[in-house]
């Protein structure tokens, strides 16, 4: 099963973050060789993992959330979040972008993070202690089934996770759910050109490592405004694959 998948490759990146802590005494050892979504670490250079992110944002982040950064991109270039508000991060990981969320939202706002894997869960829960943060609290469950009630976040954001879902109408239709009338998504995400097809797509790489289950730009717009969403806009920012591109999407909710 696709999802087993995803969760035995992500567990592993954990375990791997948490194994060199141990080794090193509580700080992190050379990073992974490989990640959860994405090429080896070398590769990531070039679009993946923590140097999309500033020295700004990177400084002051706990060494695990750094190396446990598998993402295409930075989905806070474009959230736009404001104090006090509530911001949620669709597959948390480590729990990079929970932490630099709850920078910018504050102590009146709330960062959560949500993810399947336990492994990654335990991960991001020690970061955040590290980091000293106490505005963040880490969900387990389902991008598609968001354990939020209705109309209770100001901002989803994602980065690179959507893609590895095999029902995407329903992580679209779960994210308008849990948003608030106006709210809005700031998404970094895997898709591929027009004119790719599904068979194009896995031959440029495994579903687990973003690429396969990737949609097409045409096809992600559809979703999110099938589900609701209006002002939908998807801008490529750098190629992963030939036809294939890391992208931030936006798009929010009909106000009330």
């Amino acid at each position: 099963m696709t999802r087993d998948q995803v969760r035995e490759r992500y567990a592993a990146a954990a375990v791997r973050v948490l194994d060199s802590q141990v080794a090193s005494g509580g700080c992190c050892g050379p990073a992974a060789e490989s990640g959860c979504c994405g090429p080896s670490a070398a590769e990531q250079e070039e679009g993946f993992g923590a140097r999309l992110y500033s020295a700004a944002e990177r400084s002051g982040l706990p060494g695990a959330a750094l190396e446990a950064s598998l993402g295409c991109g930075n989905p806070l270039m474009v959230a736009e979040l404001n104090p006090g508000e509530t911001v949620l991060d669709l597959g948390s990981g480590g729990g990079i972008d929970v932490l630099l969320s709850a920078r910018r939202v504050g102590a009146t706002g709330k960062a959560y993070g949500l993810d399947m894997t336990d492994e990654m869960l335990e991960l991001a829960r020690r970061n955040a202690a590290d980091a000293g943060a106490t505005n963040v609290e880490f969900l387990r469950g389902h991008i598609e089934d968001i354990p939020l009630p209705a109309d209770s976040v100001d901002v989803v954001i994602s980065n690179c996770v959507i893609n590895l879902s095999t029902d995407k109408s329903a992580v679209f239709a779960s994210t308008h759910r849990v948003l608030r009338p106006g709210g809005r998504i700031g998404v970094s995400d895997i898709v591929a050109d027009n004119d790719l097809t599904a068979a194009d797509r896995a031959e440029r790489g495994e579903w687990v490592g973003c690429i396969a289950g990737a949609l097409s730009i045409a096809e992600y717009e559809r979703g999110l405004t099938e589900a609701g969403f209006v002002d939908v806009e998807i801008t490529p920012t750098h190629e992963v694959a030939a036809g294939m591109h890391s992208a931030i999407i936006r798009a929010r909710k009909r106000d009330a």
